[in-house]
């Protein structure tokens, strides 16, 4: 399995089709094939070799996709850099991966320096944006102008295709590593649970150097779709993009779709035509899946697992009008059914097998199944026992085989000798009005070993107060599962560069508020 075999696939079905749009810029397939083997055979002329490392810092635009494809044809191992990162995780992810090259843009040129210095190895840096390069940099546009087309390298199988840094919500950032078979496999995959052929339109709203984009990367190519770029998330832009080339699909996390649906100005949008907006990467929130539902109406969602570790699509599922409400309800909290490639267990903590309907640990096995976390034998190991992705994510099945995710097991907070799934407690505190975010966490507690702690956004006019929140969800939840304390913000929760909310940061900074009984 090549992932190259995409571009000469694209090129045979849709050869004058548009590949990419960015602002005014656009190529047709002839023109994007030719660039990327332009760029791969100015790697190669600066010194990249078949295995090398090339990093990217980026924002959202064509000329990242054809880093990519030019990375995979020539043999290099992309290695795209979280763009929320700080400097300091940015160098240690450089450092880690061994990256010889770097690809930035107008948005981080002027750490550039900076990076390098941090990061000896690192022996070129390629400028992708749209003003003038720095000094000790290669002009993107140039460089192609300049090289004659690269030679495919020949890459396929377990060959090495990119590294891809976790988002670090519970820790330091572990490299994932993922092969040409994995990426082909997850694309086929995709394919076969969401049907999709030539007249697919993929928005890159959601960041490309997260694994969640990935899935577009290739499907899209492979059919001989059209790419268009949102550079980062912005409500406005996005609906901008949506309605000006009639995008077909879109994937966004759910604290995106929350702000598109609350957003004053989603009526000054036309997006009323058919799209498909997959959403993933962390729970969503009852209350807004079904006000999306309602406020666009033409628009069908995808309630979709996937990790990174798995390249990352493992489920997906095309919620139905019919399940806003009625004895189909439930199945809105449903991810669906295993794909068609990937086999999967629910075990306890013994790694038993658990029936129908019991919570616990999926495990995943299947051709998309990382190779491994780049030098770190003992978690890979650890993470691959018996041949399974231990995936750590609290979920139980259906008797018709479909999944529901209940929530991280590191997220998991034990009070008491019992078990409370945050997200559970989020959903109800969602539905008071006024909520805009929220998140669940365990605290110390001297007694109980965790406390539930509820931190909370509401709109500037709210007037909900700390015992409001406990009484409503009283209502709804056992007293254990219900938050002992609540913290008001009017700033937004800290989010990861994907757009998940990092449970990590507010427990580190709550952690004083846990008091003695």
């Amino acid at each position: 399995m090549q992932i190259s075999q995409g571009l000469r696939r694209a090129i045979q079905v849709n050869a004058d089709g548009i590949a990419t749009i960015f602002g005014n810029r656009r190529h047709i397939y002839r023109q994007f094939i030719e660039r990327v083997a332009r760029l791969a055979g100015a790697l190669a002329q600066l010194g990249v070799s078949r295995g090398d490392r090339v990093a990217a810092l980026a924002l959202n635009s064509d000329r990242y996709l054809e880093y990519f494809f030019a990375c995979w044809t020539m043999g290099a191992v992309a290695v795209p850099i979280n763009t929320r990162w700080s400097p300091r995780e940015q160098v240690d992810a450089l450092q880690d991966s061994g990256s010889t090259a770097l690809f930035v843009d107008d948005a981080f040129v002027k750490v550039a320096d900076e990076l390098r210095k941090g990061c000896p190895g690192i022996r070129e840096v390629v400028f992708m944006g749209e003003g003038g390069a720095g000094p000790s940099m290669h002009a993107f546009e140039e460089i192609i102008a300049a090289a004659k087309p690269g030679v495919d390298a020949g890459c396929g199988g377990e060959d090495l295709a990119a590294i891809y840094y976790t988002g670090g919500t519970t820790g330091r950032s572990k490299g994932v590593m993922l092969s040409h078979r994995n990426f082909v496999f997850n694309s086929i995959n995709y394919t076969a649970t969401v049907p999709f052929d030539r007249s697919l339109h993929w928005l890159h709203g959601a960041p490309m150097f997260h694994i969640a984009d990935a899935n577009g990367l290739l499907t899209t190519t492979l059919h001989g779709g059209t790419h268009s770029f949102l550079p980062s998330f912005d409500v406005e832009k996005a609906l901008a993009i949506i309605q000006d080339h009639r995008i077909n699909y879109c994937l966004f996390v759910p604290t995106m779709i929350n702000m598109i649906v609350n957003h004053p100005s989603l009526a000054k949008y036309d997006v009323s035509h058919s799209v498909r907006c997959q959403f993933g990467g962390s729970p969503m929130p009852e209350v807004v899946l079904r006000k999306a539902m309602q406020v666009l109406p033409s628009w069908t969602f995808i309630n979709g697992y996937g990790m990174t570790e798995l390249a990352p699509f493992v489920t997906g599922f095309e919620l139905t009008a019919d399940m806003a409400g009625g004895p189909k309800a439930a199945l809105l909290k449903s991810c669906g059914h295993a794909a068609i490639g990937c086999e999967v267990r629910i075990v306890d903590d013994k790694g038993e097998s658990l029936p129908t309907g019991e919570i616990g640990q999926l495990l995943v096995r299947g051709d998309n199944v990382m190779l491994g976390y780049w030098n770190r034998p003992e978690e890979t190991a650890a993470a691959l026992k018996g041949g399974w992705l231990h995936t750590g994510d609290l979920v139980f099945m259906d008797e018709e085989g479909r999944l529901y995710i209940v929530d991280r097991l590191k997220d998991m907070i034990i009070t008491g000798g019992e078990n409370v799934y945050p997200s559970e407690v989020e959903q109800v505190i969602y539905r008071l009005p006024g909520v805009i975010e929220c998140a669940v966490i365990g605290l110390p507690d001297d007694k109980w070993g965790e406390r539930v702690h509820a931190v909370v956004r509401c709109q500037p006019n709210s007037t909900l107060t700390e015992q409001a929140l406990i009484a409503h969800c009283r209502e709804y939840l056992g007293g254990y599962k219900c938050p002992r304390g609540v913290t008001f913000r009017d700033e937004p929760l800290p989010l990861t560069g994907p757009g998940k909310i990092r449970k990590n940061e507010l427990r580190a900074a709550l952690k004083g508020q846990a008091g003695k009984p």
